[in-house]
């Protein structure tokens, strides 16, 4: 396979999202209030990560998939491209900007703290270490970052909706698409691609030792926890708003008396 150099985008890409941050902290949002104004910042910095992460990483599987022939076990083993790196480093960069925003001033958030530090650890082995297997983890980053557009603007009006009707009404009304939307990503694709991804790895011992067998064993470990406290979120989210929903119902029947 045609051999690549891929000059690193991760420091430009860091400086990119850590000034979209502060934009976001000291000038779109200043009028918030000092704990909600860091996780918004927080929101506002995915905006600008989340769908374009998921577009690239769509046209580097396209690539990829279109270069390995239709092959599957060539696609998840080969040594990354260009294209896999820019997406690695892209997000790379992201997730160390909001790590430390959770550091900063969320500490007490272990689980967030947790998710980015394993993130952060598939994607920098993956690039740095491995310098192969993108194959395997892009498709599952283009089904986790889908619905991050939806997810960032659901929280945002989240956090605003006992002060705005109109908040309100945007996380009344997004609610039960985006829970539907992320289900499906989260708790059924990704799982069916996780399955086959590790399948794979396993029977052909990494591609014949192109993966290491460190590399994809660790990676089966943590993308699958990822993937159980999703489906464990989501599934919170879906017995909240059902529960809402009768508990509304009940009280329009008690008033209706």
């Amino acid at each position: 396979m045609e051999e690549h150099v891929a000059e690193s985008m991760f420091l430009p890409f860091l400086a990119m999202f850590a000034s979209i941050y502060l934009v976001g902290y000291f000038i779109v949002l200043r009028a918030w209030g000092p704990r909600r104004r860091a996780e918004a910042a927080s929101c506002f910095t995915s905006l600008f990560h989340g769908t374009p992460a998921a577009l690239l990483a769509l046209r580097a599987v396209l690539s990829r998939h279109r270069a390995a022939g239709g092959s599957l076990p060539a696609l998840l083993v080969a040594p990354n491209a260009a294209a896999e790196d820019l997406v690695l480093d892209f997000s790379t960069a992201y997730f160390a900007v909001d790590l430390a925003h959770y550091l900063l001033f969320l500490p007490g958030e272990a689980l967030f703290v947790a998710h980015h530090l394993a993130t952060l650890y598939v994607l920098a082995t993956c690039r740095h270490a491995a310098g192969a297997g993108a194959g395997a983890q892009l498709p599952l980053e283009v089904l986790a970052e889908a619905t991050s557009a939806a997810q960032n603007v659901w929280t945002l009006a989240g956090m605003r909706r006992r002060d705005s009707p109109l908040a309100a009404r945007v996380h009344a009304s997004l609610s039960p698409p985006f829970y539907a939307a992320y289900t499906a990503a989260r708790a059924a694709l990704g799982p069916a691609w996780f399955v086959r991804m590790v399948r794979l790895f396993y029977e052909s011992n990494g591609g014949g030792g192109r993966v290491p067998v460190w590399a994809w064993a660790s990676w089966t470990v943590v993308i699958g926890a990822g993937i159980a406290v999703s489906i464990l979120w989501v599934g919170n989210l879906w017995l909240a708003y059902f529960r809402e929903r009768k508990e509304s119902k009940q009280l329009r029947s008690s008033k209706q008396q």
